[in-house]
């Protein structure tokens, strides 16, 4: 912790710098905190969060991305309103990230078609569920076929999830990074990776 008169633009340059690195790392690193954040739209006016898994980030273009099924509501909220944000939080470090970004939509295009010709067969099946995400249930349902639940599909089979299978790139507008310590909390924001100010913590 660099506190007081001894903490300059120069430390908020090291943090950012770090937190960009294990935001990188996340993608990959499932131990990682950062390898699933919450998502969150607008709904009718009112905000709704989910966890999602971290699927790629791009720090010299400012982007995250994640993989979601096109028939789950935030896809709507997304379509009606583009603008969310990504929370992340590491709570050894206890370190918070706040994105503010816009929202673009990938499915049945080429970019959808690259990430699910990558995407693993345990991930596949996901999407092959027959039941919309968030559908009012009788009884219980794992949304996935049964004849999966124990294994993977083949390559082959694990095709028909690729119609339920969309992309989202979060262009990130903002980012408000927060350090929690005991002797002063660290708030700084910045919109383009470059100019940093300070903000009250």
């Amino acid at each position: 912790m660099i506190s007081g008169h001894f903490f300059n633009m120069h430390n908020v340059e090291e943090i950012y710098k770090k937190e960009l690195e294990c935001i990188s790392d996340a993608v990959k690193n499932s131990k990682n905190p950062y390898h699933t954040f919450v998502f969150s739209t607008i709904n009718n006016e009112h905000p709704e969060s989910r966890t999602v898994v971290l699927r790629g980030f791009e720090p010299k273009s400012f982007k995250i991305y994640f993989n979601a099924d096109y028939r789950s509501p935030k896809i709507k909220d997304l379509k009606d309103n583009n603008c969310c944000s990504a929370l992340f939080y590491d709570q050894d470090r206890r370190v918070q990230l706040r994105f503010r970004c816009q929202a673009i939509l990938h499915y049945q295009d080429d970019i959808s078609k690259a990430i699910w010709k990558n995407t693993a067969l345990q991930s596949r099946k996901c999407y092959m569920g027959g039941l919309n995400p968030s559908r009012k249930l009788e009884e219980y349902s794992p949304n996935i076929p049964l004849e999966y639940l124990k294994t993977d599909p083949d390559r082959e089979h694990s095709e028909q999830g690729y119609s339920n299978f969309a992309h989202i790139e979060l262009k990130i507008i903002e980012l408000d990074v927060l350090e929690l310590h005991h002797d002063g909390h660290i708030r700084f924001k910045t919109d383009n990776g470059i100019d940093f100010y300070y903000i009250a913590p």
